[in-house]
């Protein structure tokens, strides 16, 4: 009987410390900086589990062993002045906006605006939680190039929300700078991608003199007419495209229709920089069938080569 109380109470012992262990790390992404950058998303559009996929790649969240992970959204957080921004509006928009409220500390759940990239679904479709079926928001500023804007503006049912006022299109000029406050601003850059609908940009955001880079679209690195070594150089953060790990990823599908630079090539492409550049660079936008999503030796190959890899939730001191 006294063995059994024993390894009971010890057993009590070690689920209180990994209780501890899980709670700490909790508390380590609930930030008290005065700017901050806040991870609210990392997976392709479609999230993960993709809708449908009955394969081995979403099958561990299928059995408990994975969680669901939402389309990739940042933003940044003013506690100095109480605003927020958001960087895309995905489908998962509303349980992001409550995860943003609890990160940044503020009672306020509606941002004070939103930097959209492009015109894929993943990127700008939660607007429609923004309209009167809603939240009905008056007036919500969303900055967008004029593609965009002419998308939103002329299509249902985008163009509801503009003709109600729900949000106000902002218009952006490639590489002109909004300033949003004192010492933080945003700068939009064309990159190249899949333009059926709108141009595709990545920004510049600067804040605190403190420079990131986030590009979660973009075809590969090698046809574009900037230099992302030279820009990972002159940058604090890189959060760049890892839609997928290598080529062959999608079985029966030839990748090279679907235009992004492979996880694979990118650390080809940076293996010259010296470890500090490399541990600029953090992946982000996964599709469901990369395994870096996951506790796999891909994720574990992507850290020991000297680069990190998005979690949601984490916050970034700016």
């Amino acid at each position: 009987m006294r063995h059994l109380t024993f390894l009971t109470l010890l057993l009590c012992l070690i689920s209180c410390q990994v209780d501890n262990a899980e709670e700490a790390k909790l508390d380590e992404n609930h930030s008290t900086a005065e700017v901050g950058l806040a991870i609210l998303g990392i997976a392709q559009d479609a999230g993960y589990p993709q809708a449908g996929c009955l394969k081995d790649c979403c099958k561990p969240f299928r059995v408990g062993e994975e969680k669901v992970r939402s389309a990739t959204s940042i933003a940044i957080i003013d506690r100095k002045t109480e605003q927020t921004w958001l960087f895309e509006a995905t489908p998962d928009i509303k349980n992001q906006l409550y995860q943003l409220q609890e990160l940044s500390g503020f009672d306020a759940i509606m941002p004070n605006g939103i930097f959209l990239t492009h015109a894929h679904i993943g990127h700008y479709t939660g607007l429609i939680h923004f309209g009167h079926e809603v939240m009905g928001a008056k007036q919500l500023p969303v900055f967008v190039m004029p593609k965009m804007s002419d998308y939103l503006t002329n299509n249902g049912p985008w163009s509801q929300l503009v003709k109600f006022e729900n949000i106000a299109l902002q218009p952006l000029v490639a590489d002109s700078s909004v300033q949003l406050t004192p010492s933080i601003k945003v700068t939009p850059f064309l990159v190249p991608h899949r333009d059926e609908f709108s141009e595709t940009v990545g920004y510049e955001i600067v804040a605190n003199n403190k420079k990131i880079l986030f590009i979660p679209d973009i075809n590969k690195w090698n046809i574009w007419d900037r230099d992302i070594v030279e820009l990972i150089k002159n940058c604090d953060l890189a959060l760049l495209d890892g839609t997928f790990y290598k080529n062959g990823e999608l079985p029966n599908r030839d990748m090279s229709q679907i235009l992004h630079p492979f996880i694979e090539e990118s650390m080809n492409t940076f293996a010259d920089l010296s470890e500090a550049d490399k541990q600029k660079i953090m992946f982000i936008h996964f599709n469901h069938t990369n395994p870096i999503l996951r506790n796999t030796k891909e994720h574990q190959e992507v850290i020991d080569a000297g680069y990190q890899v998005a979690r949601e939730g984490m916050e970034i001191e700016l």
